[in-house]
């Protein structure tokens, strides 16, 4: 089905998305848009065959276009992506948010290409392609928008390539989508930034506090690494479902707090127990 990849974008996902199709499915040929500054790295990490600093070339001879830039940037390109693709084209993307980019993209794909919205539930603390890694997707969820059922062979084809990867498709609609992104991604960002800021000012009244900080802080703290830049358009584009999560954890810290030297505090601590042996189990 898929004889030609334009990867839009080949930093940690395209970068790694590339890098796995050089690994199970050589027998494609992945050309990179980029940066200038980036195409050479892709090239010499070995992600891409050929590179094209025009949009237009990358897309237009390619049977699936892999849009993994940032979520403004993916907006500002569908209208061109879907003008210059080729017709029998797959054009699929990475946003951690669904709901504003799919309807963008039924504004813009009228005709026989076909937008298929995607986000790889995988990813590290450090973006670019020298972090990217062939093995990123191996063993995580894939959402894709829309319906297993769906019968269409492009479609079929993308989520048995992303199989052939290691990856698991997770069939749901862009709503459903963003509400437990939210939740489950979103929000536990916006918690380690937040306890890294509470931390970082009372640092300053008691600077002897980080001395102490142990691994369990670390842990706690790894996503507060990930730069603004990354999290700006997710805050954008779903700041209604985050703004509930993070409301429904303010009633929760709420109620620890009145809960502190009463029964109701174990009950809390047994609550948290169960759900992280059921998640731990996952793995």
């Amino acid at each position: 089905m898929f004889a030609r990849v334009a990867v839009l974008g080949t930093g940690l996902i395209g970068g790694s998305f590339a890098l796995a199709l050089r690994e199970h499915s050589p027998e494609l040929r992945v050309v990179g848009w980029d940066r200038a500054e980036v195409l050479p790295q892709a090239l010499a990490r070995g992600a891409v065959h050929e590179v094209a600093g025009n949009l237009e070339v990358a897309v237009r001879d390619a049977d699936l276009v892999y849009l993994a830039l940032p979520i403004g940037a993916t907006l500002d390109l569908l209208p061109a992506v879907a003008r210059w693709c080729s017709p029998q084209a797959l054009v699929t993307d990475v946003s951690s948010t669904k709901s504003l980019v799919c309807r963008t993209a039924a504004a813009h794909f009228r005709g026989a290409a076909r937008f298929l919205g995607g986000h790889p539930m995988a990813g590290k603390e450090r973006g670019g392609i020298e972090n990217a890694d062939a093995s990123l997707f191996r063993g995580a969820k894939y959402a894709l928008i829309g319906d297993a059922a769906d019968a269409e062979p492009r479609v079929q084809a993308f989520a048995e390539l992303l199989r052939r990867i290691g990856a698991e498709p997770v069939w749901l609609s862009a709503a459903e989508h963003d509400r437990a992104v939210a939740l489950l991604s979103h929000l536990p960002q916006l918690v380690s930034v937040a306890l890294a800021v509470a931390v970082s000012e009372q640092s300053r009244a008691t600077p002897f506090v980080p001395d102490l900080a142990g691994s369990g802080l670390r842990d706690v703290l790894r996503l507060a690494g990930s730069p603004y830049t990354m999290w700006r358009d997710i805050c954008l584009t779903n700041r209604e479902q985050i703004s509930a999560a993070i409301e429904q954890l303010s009633q929760v810290l709420d109620d620890l707090r009145l809960h502190l030297t009463s029964p109701e505090l174990r009950d809390a601590f047994a609550q948290a127990n169960q759900l992280y042996e059921s998640l731990r189990k996952l793995k």
